[in-house]
């Protein structure tokens, strides 16, 4: 890239040494001419030199000699060309009225001498300066004149300079169709003569031309090829197009890439003060943390681009912030917020409706060379021909002066019954208007409110869901274990048992107790995730304490069910709610007791993995058919009977899941029916990042 603008340099101050020694080859040739007509041909070739170099001053000091001498030797071609040079300096200086007043002279000498290329030049040069003072469809008449006779003779430069007036004419018109058209016209041109400046204008228009259209794709290659260019290192150009490339990606969902240019944009616009840049990017930022459901940072960010869009008064950007001020409040069901929003947006959308103004051109007006090429002379009037009548009389006068009077009077007349009118159906035409938003509001209010019932019937579906399942659990399973217990008490309170027998039914009723209290535990833990009221309090823990803590509790089950224990496990830490954890590891050490044989094996261990801890529970049981190992984790009720008939809701695993996840974790499972089954549980070891 340095090479290239090194060379740059090097050509323009090469081109610079050539012009200077044109103009003085020419300043010389000059002193020594004898013949007018030929020393105002060289001082036009000066002063096109000149006025190519920028150097006004001394192309006026040329302009004002060689006016004074085409005059007096009545040299047209001369004081046409002259004119015009002339015309061209005083639009560089925004003197509008000699600069118009020139080109419409010269214009004229042209005209008398049949030079339709000059002809076509000055209407180009009226048309730029007509469009740059914002008067485009006058400009757009005197450019589409000259269009035809440039094209004819391929004048690359002023093709340019017409294709890109007439682009910037028709894109203030919101004529988008026809800009679209000569932006791609001056396109080709400018990569002819490698126009820079001009080329990146062109790509920023056609990039927004295109995503106007919803053509999303074409924008961002336009985009990029401005990103392309060798003045991308210009933090203006950078400022302007990353939150807009940034925002056509969020149009695909291409969250990464927009991530990626919307911040960008957000930290070149904050460093060099683009208000208008800021205010794109923040605006695009909200959208993009509202999908992703950041929805803290996505309020902060288009709160701050609702400041800015009424500071700058940008107001296509203030209906865009608030339409997703209303996405953003809906999603937290905020419905009387939303609901303010929405009214903000209808409001002053129609404002722009009603100042939307979209100009039509007359194409009859249109200049056209070629079939009327005497438009612009002025005919002349033959006195001769007017015939001189007598004067009329006093009476006649006053017979017509009567006459146009009654003629006004009427005029008059039938001017305020249209007004009238007008008036009328203005006034009607708001009363309809203001009636039309006032249903819009209405019917925004009642589809959040309707949207609001749903949800709370949804709510209270799920409730009384999950109230079903929990009475039916209570009056079954739990009940049974109650039950049994119970038996066994109203034994011992009739003596109906002897203490030998009340011996050996001692661990029946101890397992019945540890059932009933599993289920219980269950029960409660299942029904609170399910009501959504669960909010994990992570820390470090020592994972080695909390096996030690629950292999105690199932050390007498164990015993008595003639199982070994093998324990791995070893002092590590892990970052999590650890009451949750407990739950989860107390729900795999029964599950595991559940399914094994007298001889089984019980193994329990963890390990460090990739930054996070990994702990299982392994045992020699009767493990899983592959059928069932898919209806673990659910949330239906699936269980199955143990190995000494112990009974289960279910809930269990589906609990163990919930609370892994709860905690930035994963559960699953590896089983070979026959061989045995392994849990495993996968946390993380610190605090993971937001």
């Amino acid at each position: 890239m340095r090479r290239i603008t090194t060379l740059l340099i090097m050509l323009s101050i090469f081109i610079g040494f050539s012009q200077t020694d044109d103009i003085d080859n020419l300043t010389l040739e000059l002193a020594f001419q004898e013949q007018d007509s030929l020393k105002v041909e060289t001082s036009l070739k000066l002063i096109k030199l000149l006025y190519n170099i920028n150097d006004y001053e001394r192309a006026l000091e040329y302009i004002l000699k060689s006016e004074k001498l085409s005059n007096n030797i009545n040299y047209n071609k001369g004081i046409a060309e002259i004119t015009y040079y002339k015309s061209l300096i005083y639009a560089q200086k925004n003197d509008y009225i000699n600069a118009v007043s020139g080109y419409n002279k010269s214009k004229a000498l042209f005209n008398s001498l049949n030079d339709t290329l000059s002809v076509a030049k000055v209407n180009n040069s009226i048309g730029l300066i007509e469009i740059k003072r914002g008067n485009y469809n006058k400009g757009l008449q005197f450019s589409l004149a000259a269009i035809k006779e440039l094209e004819k003779r391929n004048l690359v430069k002023d093709l340019n300079l017409a294709y890109s007036s007439l682009a910037k004419a028709y894109y203030n018109i919101n004529l988008h169709e026809k800009a679209l058209e000569f932006y791609l016209k001056a396109l080709d041109v400018q990569l002819k003569t490698n126009d820079v400046y001009a080329i990146n204008e062109s790509h920023s228009k056609l990039a927004e031309l295109y995503s106007n259209k919803k053509e999303h794709r074409k924008a961002i290659e336009y985009y990029e090829k401005v990103l392309e260019s060798s003045a991308s290192d210009n933090d203006s150009i950078k400022g302007y197009v990353f939150p807009k490339l940034g925002g056509e990606y969020l149009k695909f969902n291409d969250y990464d890439k927009a991530t990626k240019y919307l911040i960008q944009g957000y930290n070149i616009n904050t460093r060099i003060q683009n208000k208008a840049g800021l205010l794109l990017a923040l605006n695009n930022l909200g959208d993009l943390n509202l999908k992703q459901g950041r929805l803290n940072i996505a309020e902060k960010q288009l709160l701050d681009a609702g400041e800015l869009a009424k500071s700058l008064k940008n107001k296509t950007e203030l209906l865009r912030h608030y339409k997703l001020m209303k996405s953003l409040d809906s999603t937290r069901r905020r419905f009387d917020r939303a609901f303010v929003w929405q009214r903000e947006y209808y409001e002053l959308n129609n404002s722009l409706k009603k100042s939307e103004f979209k100009p039509v051109i007359n194409k009859e007006k249109l200049f056209d060379i070629e079939v009327n090429s005497n438009l612009d002379k002025k005919p002349k009037q033959d006195n001769n021909s007017i015939n001189k009548s007598v004067l009329p009389n006093n009476t006649e006068i006053n017979k017509t002066i009567d006459k146009y009077k009654f003629f006004l009077y009427a005029l008059l007349a039938l001017l305020i019954v249209v007004l009238t009118l007008l008036v009328l159906v203005y006034l009607k035409r708001n009363s309809n208007i203001k009636y039309t938003q006032d249903l819009e509001e209405k019917n925004v209010k009642i589809q959040i409110q309707n949207e609001a019932f749903l949800e709370q019937t949804k709510h209270l579906e799920n409730v009384n869901n999950v109230k079903d399942k929990l009475f039916s659990i209570v009056s079954h399973d739990l009940k049974d274990s109650l039950s049994s217990i119970n038996g066994f008490i109203d034994l011992l309170k009739d003596g109906s048992l002897s203490r030998e027998e009340f011996d050996n039914l001692i661990p029946e009723l101890s397992e019945n107790a540890n059932n009933a209290s599993l289920l219980l535990f269950n029960l409660l833990n299942w029904s609170k995730s399910q009501m959504q009221s669960l909010e994990p309090k992570p820390s470090l823990f020592d994972i080695q304490e909390v096996f030690e803590t629950k292999l105690r509790l199932i050390e007498q089950r164990m015993e008595s069910k003639g199982i070994d224990l093998i324990d791995h496990s070893l002092r590590d830490f892990a970052y999590a709610d650890r009451s949750m954890f407990e739950i989860v590891i107390q729900n795999l050490l029964a599950n595991a007791l559940k399914f094994c044989k007298s001889g089984d094996t019980i193994t329990v261990s963890n390990h460090i993995s990739n930054g996070t801890c990994i702990v299982s529970v392994a045992d020699t049981g009767i493990g899983i058919s592959k059928e069932n190992i898919s209806k673990l984790f659910n949330d239906s009720t699936f269980t199955t009977m143990g190995t000494d008939n112990e009974k289960g809701t279910g809930l269990g695993l589906s609990i163990c899941k919930e609370l892994v996840e709860l905690n930035q974790g994963k559960i699953w499972v590896e089983s070979t029916q026959g061989v045995g089954s392994t849990f495993y549980v996968q946390l993380p070891k610190s605090r993971p990042s937001s």
